[in-house]
């Protein structure tokens, strides 16, 4: 379906068109109209189909009607569980918003950097995306009041549940005005999203998109029985004799995450670490050097990659079994986005062949298994 065809202003229409977007994905055909409709909304869609401009264009759209507010008052909040994802949904505000005929700010605050300078740039912000934490410190200090939205967001809300926002998020909710837009949206639907869902929403329109079969065939998965002590040998031999580029391996734990990069590197693969430990500073340019294709590898934990959004990210690898098939599904789903195609690969070693299995089960998968052991990785 046309982006013309679901009510959006002529202002939004011409940035889409600049940018070279013409039809809207499913999630955006059911949910921009009803947030223009200023309804509220349960969205759930695989990572990579498009939730966040499903609502950013309407948000922006109602904005040029919506009730003018004092400074430091903001009228659309945006909760997300990361710092990365944050400045992703900020960077998707000002994608969309060349073209609006008003004063349009967004502000993307987060913790693991000075609060001061997000402080002063509160003034006469519209659109705030932030970290539970880091807005609650902003409350505190008086920098931002929240007295004044009309439009409450939760992205990645299953992850925010995961994570153990509920005490901060409870705050917060006691800060918003009664009458207001609440939008829901998240990769899967939990008990834990159904909860909020009850709290939060006031009969909502609910949008479930769910991954045709031809969806599927994006993404071409293959798993590898290896120990542990061939995993970087394995990894560096499948990097360098296919020639991979734009490679993102996820890892368990900060440790393993420098201990790969480390490896990838001595053995000339330009690689980078990217997880908590590390500085917001360390953590943005190792993103931004993988996503300009300057640093082949990018090796991350599972909360530090949910801000990695490549439209053509061709190759996700598993060095490590995450926990849970949620984890796994969000891990392989940062491949094959917008209609491109990608690979996705996992390394299981023996001792998780059980853990393995029931991944497979309860996301519904199948896929061939090679044994490492017959491979020749001498010199990897």
């Amino acid at each position: 379906m046309p982006f013309s065809s679901l009510g959006l202003s002529s202002f939004l229409l011409k940035s889409l068109k600049q940018q070279g977007f013409k039809s809207a994905f499913p999630i955006q055909e059911q949910a921009i109209p009803a947030i223009l409709n200023k309804e509220d909304v349960l969205g759930i869609a695989k990572t990579g189909s498009g939730k966040t401009a499903s609502y950013v264009l309407p948000i922006l759209h109602n904005l040029e009607h919506n009730k003018a507010t004092p400074n430091r008052h903001i009228p659309i909040l945006v909760l997300v569980p990361t710092r990365e994802l944050a400045i992703q949904v900020e960077e998707v505000f000002q994608q969309f918003s060349s073209f609006l005929p008003y004063m349009f700010k967004s502000l993307a605050v987060y913790g693991g950097v000075s609060i001061n300078p997000q402080m002063i740039k509160m003034q006469n912000v519209n659109a705030l995306v932030a970290t539970p934490g880091r807005l609650l410190e902003l409350i505190d200090n008086k920098a931002v009041h929240l007295d004044s939205v009309q439009t409450l967001v939760l992205d990645e809300a299953d992850k925010m549940m995961n994570m153990g926002f509920k005490a901060e998020m409870d705050r917060i909710i006691q800060q918003l005005p009664k009458k207001r837009q609440n939008l829901l949206f998240s990769a899967t639907l939990s008990p834990e999203i159904k909860d909020i869902e009850r709290v939060l929403l006031h009969k909502p329109t609910v949008i479930n998109i769910l991954p045709e079969k031809e969806e599927e065939i994006l993404i071409d998965q293959s798993a590898y029985l290896v120990e542990p002590e061939k995993k970087g040998p394995l990894l560096r031999y499948l990097i360098k004799n296919y020639k991979m580029q734009q490679v993102l391996v996820f890892v368990s734990s900060a440790y393993q995450a420098d201990l790969v990069a480390d490896k990838l590197r001595k053995n000339h693969i330009s690689a980078k670490a990217m997880h908590g430990k590390r500085s917001q500073g360390a953590r943005l340019e190792a993103l931004n050097t993988f996503k300009s294709g300057k640093t082949r590898v990018l090796v991350a934990t599972d909360l530090l990659a949910r801000g990695i959004d490549i439209d053509f990210l061709p190759y996700v690898i598993n060095y490590e079994l995450p926990r849970s098939p949620k984890d796994f599904i969000h891990r392989i789903g940062r491949t094959g986005r917008a209609e491109n195609p990608g690979e996705a690969i996992t390394f299981v070693a023996s001792e998780d062949m059980h853990h393995f299995k029931v991944i497979l089960k309860k996301a519904k998968l199948w896929m061939s298994l090679t044994k490492a052991d017959e491979m020749d990785l001498q010199g990897y």
